[in-house]
């Protein structure tokens, strides 16, 4: 019986068409998911839409309101002192940038003596009021001293009334990792129940966070309620770091002898809103279609909160994150039992078995492995106030260049670095964790050499 060969070309065109027809389906393929990454795209897109729609849906003032609506909504949030506002110059020549009050007798001849005498000491001051006018003007980059100057016109504020109260509290991030932070502190401030705002900064390579009030409330509490929200916003985020705890607006309890207080400028000026800068972000850093309807959303806390969230995380030693004295009555408060002394809320995350800790220069612990909140702990062991601050505030001082709480610690990518003298206080904090310290000694030994002391002691 002959058996039926199949011709080799047979095969071969075969194996062609079936790999053909593989290829069609690898193209339709890439079009259907590229079809489906576009309508997921889209789906993703009207869904935030919606969302941020339904945050804003109770807005009084939209970006079809009039323009008076608008500057009244921006007068009543951003409310500094009214009777001076500072704008922003430049020097054409070097470069210098910087903010100085509003005058009009700025380089009269004669009147003006700057920059011989500063403008707060002047005895020919004229300042212009904060106005609606001037608060137009800011909006659209227009000078309202003199229509036909190039330079934008940028308004900052002075938040520190004279009284020594504020409507707002603004927390200012910068450096390379001002997004995380700000948005760990947005995090924490929503978990307080407090509606705050994050604005990308004019350069836009910072934010601020602001916080609204009902009603003026003394700056001492806003600050300290700033400086709780950020102690919390350290247990979830330590690498935020200490100086965090001066980057406030207003930046003083109490206003410095012949000064203004710190300023800040405005948002939402028309030049750096080009740009997308100057406005305010959702989550994901992009800036709300309706500014003005995500502004007039926002829930202002009394002064009776403030004062309520300031008194329980005093009570909680809550407010600087750093160890303070033993809160004890006792005359000897040396004698006071362990139970009497303040303890520390238990730390929440999962806790390794073990740690490496390196003695070097530093004590090293290993912080791979631990988590935000232990981290955090452990860098606050070396951390304590500073009395030239409190020092100079007590003093109505200028206190620029005197941070609040001097840390020394050291956060470096996969280690914390403590000073030596806090080796005891972090084994103990490791254990009472259940954590298992491996201490390493890394020191170096040093050479012997031969000496004598030729001195006399005294009997004491």
């Amino acid at each position: 019986m002959a058996q039926h060969m199949v011709p080799e070309y047979d095969l071969d065109t075969e194996i062609a068409e079936l790999e053909r027809r593989l290829a069609d389906l690898d193209c339709k393929r890439a079009e259907i998911v590229a079809a489906l990454s576009r309508l997921n795209e889209q789906r993703n897109a009207k869904a935030t839409s919606t969302l941020r729609l339904e945050e804003i849906v109770d807005a009084s003032v939209t970006m079809a309101s009039p323009n008076s609506a608008k500057v009244a909504l921006f007068l009543s949030l951003f409310h500094g002192r009214d009777d001076v506002f500072p704008r922003r110059w430049q020097n054409p020549k070097s470069g210098k940038v910087g903010y100085s009050p509003v005058c009009r007798n700025e380089w009269v001849r004669g009147i003006c003596e700057k920059p011989r005498i500063k403008c707060a000491n002047c005895p020919n001051q004229a300042f212009i009021p904060l106005s609606e006018e001037v608060v137009r003007c800011h909006l659209q980059g227009r000078d309202i001293t003199n229509p036909t100057r190039s330079e934008p016109f940028v308004a900052g504020v002075y938040p520190l009334q004279l009284d020594e109260t504020c409507w707002f509290l603004a927390a200012d991030f910068d450096k390379r990792s001002w997004q995380r932070d700000a948005l760990a502190y947005l995090a924490a401030c929503r978990e307080k129940g407090i509606s705050a705002a994050l604005e990308r900064s004019r350069s836009g390579n910072g934010g601020h966070v602001w916080i609204f009030f009902s009603d003026p409330v003394p700056a001492s509490e806003a600050r300290k309620l700033g400086a709780h929200l950020i102690t919390e916003t350290m247990e979830r985020c330590p690498d935020i770091g200490f100086e965090s705890y001066d980057r406030f607006f207003p930046s003083q309890d109490t206003m410095p002898v012949g000064g203004f207080g710190n300023l800040i400028a405005l948002p939402l000026q028309n030049g750096p809103r080009q740009n997308r800068n100057s406005v305010f972000v959702d989550d994901q850093l992009r800036p709300y279609e309706d500014q003005w309807a995500f502004l007039s959303s926002l829930r202002r806390m009394s002064p009776i909160e403030v004062t309520s969230m300031v008194e329980r995380a005093s009570a909680a030693g809550q407010i600087l994150g750093v160890r303070l004295p033993i809160d004890d009555d006792d005359e000897e408060p040396w004698t006071a039992p362990p139970s009497r002394r303040k303890v520390e809320p238990p730390i929440a995350g999962t806790m390794p078995e073990k740690v490496d800790v390196v003695l070097g220069n530093q004590v090293y612990i290993d912080r791979d492995a631990l988590p935000p909140a232990l981290v955090n702990r452990l860098i606050r062991l070396a951390a304590f106030q500073n009395p030239e601050f409190y020092a100079a505030q007590a003093m109505r001082l200028p206190t620029f260049g005197k941070p609040r709480v001097i840390s020394c610690a050291e956060l470096f990518v996969k280690h914390i670095a403590l000073p030596r003298g806090c080796l005891d206080a972090a084994l103990d904090l490791l254990m009472a964790n259940g954590i298992r310290a491996e201490l390493r000694d890394e020191r170096r030994e040093g050479a012997a050499t031969e000496t004598c002391f030729l001195g006399a002691l005294t009997p004491e």
